[in-house]
């Protein structure tokens, strides 16, 4: 994570800096670590919603070895803590709960035009996806 590409605010309680916006190319090949501090794989990805602009979620790398056997998971942005220090996205799960998440193998990646998959992605970390409300003069 370039973190020379960010917009940042100040939590006034703790004094802390949070991005606010990162660049595309700063969020794909950042490490991510679980609360353990155990590496839980890197992100390779964002889905971007075209009708609203929203990022629907990142891809997460997670297992293989040397990018064979990898397995792809789908995780909301909103799951994510940033630790600007290390430059690395922190996901509170440990890797047993990652396994049963949500994924995808990189040969077959889950349909675009089909809620039912982002749905039950951000079910499964809790998270309550924006609603898209259609604009009746884009039909």
């Amino acid at each position: 994570m370039n973190t020379a590409t960010t917009n940042t605010r100040t939590n006034t309680t703790t004094g802390n800096i949070k991005p606010r916006v990162l660049s595309s190319s700063s969020i794909i090949g950042t490490n991510v670590l679980n609360k353990n501090n155990e590496s839980i794989g890197e992100i390779k990805d964002l889905m971007i919603d075209l009708r609203t602009g929203d990022t629907q979620y990142a891809v997460l790398s997670f297992g293989g070895f040397l990018g064979m056997g990898d397995k792809l998971f789908a995780v909301p942005l909103a799951s994510f803590d940033v630790d600007t220090h290390r430059e690395k996205f922190i996901l509170d799960i440990d890797k047993t709960r990652l396994e049963k998440a949500p994924g995808f193998d990189k040969d077959n990646w889950p349909s675009t035009a089909d809620d039912t998959f982002v749905n039950s992605v951000y079910s499964f970390y809790g998270h309550k996806r924006r609603e898209y409300k259609a604009d009746p003069r884009m039909s």
